[in-house]
């Protein structure tokens, strides 16, 4: 009988792990030996930080991130055919949301795997709720064109369609080119649309601001350099 894949979320920065990581997902880690992860090094960080106890020595991992190529995906999953349980760790927040892991856990379930998503913190859906935007509709585009020309006709596009149907836009952006993100979007948006930030959520950076464009144009911009944001429109 195949193993169980644990889609296991992580923090989305130095926030202690007992402020957004259920208790139970210790006793659910702690069982595991195989892991599927973006980075080792941080992965063992945060195994420590869940158990101190445990033996990072006698845990097998392998790398899943934006250099793996398709072909190499399914073997990965070699440990629960063989009946392992895998835990899939996201580097940050949840995995497969804005994060690689969709692949795998797709080849799962054509397979007839067993999936079990376990809670957590998602930077996307935090940012949201934050927004006081629509959370009927909504949509998120992960990171938008770096070419300047695409990026401005890829916000106004976003910004005709959320005026439109009222539809909430997200979008996220490198860190360390926040600033100009925020720029642009000062830029090329109208007047009245509405701009929320939300930038090092959960973390003791954190900021949450929603301000239509013309008043974001008056405000002292916010110091978001090199500190994971999300930006939504409506």
């Amino acid at each position: 009988m195949a193993g169980s894949l644990y889609l296991i979320p992580s923090t989305l920065g130095d926030t202690p792990v007992e402020q957004v990581i259920p208790g139970h997902h210790k006793v659910i880690i702690n069982r595991l030996c195989e892991f599927i992860v973006e980075d080792i090094r941080s992965a063992r960080r945060f195994l420590k930080k869940i158990d101190k106890s445990i033996e990072i020595e006698n845990l097998n991992f392998q790398l899943l991130n934006e250099h793996t190529s398709e072909e190499d995906i399914p073997c990965l999953l070699n440990p629960l055919r063989a009946g392992k349980d895998i835990g899939l760790l996201s580097e940050a927040g949840l995995p497969c949301v804005a994060d690689p892991g969709a692949t795998l856990v797709r080849i799962a379930h054509d397979e007839n795997m067993r999936i079990i998503p376990l809670s957590g913190p998602s930077s996307i859906f935090l940012a949201l709720m934050a927004s006081g935007f629509n959370g009927q509709n909504f949509a998120f585009h992960g990171y938008l064109p770096r070419d300047m020309r695409s990026r401005t006709k890829k916000l106004k596009e976003l910004e005709r369609i959320s005026a439109q149907t009222g539809q909430t836009q997200i979008f996220i952006e490198t860190p360390y080119r926040n600033k100009s993100m925020l720029e642009t979007i000062l830029h090329c948006c109208g007047s009245q649309t509405q701009l929320c930030i939300a930038a090092g959520l959960t973390t003791n950076q954190e900021f949450i601001s929603t301000k239509s464009i013309m008043e974001w144009k008056k405000t002292k911009r916010p110091e978001i350099h090199k500190i994971p944001a999300v930006f939504l429109i409506l």
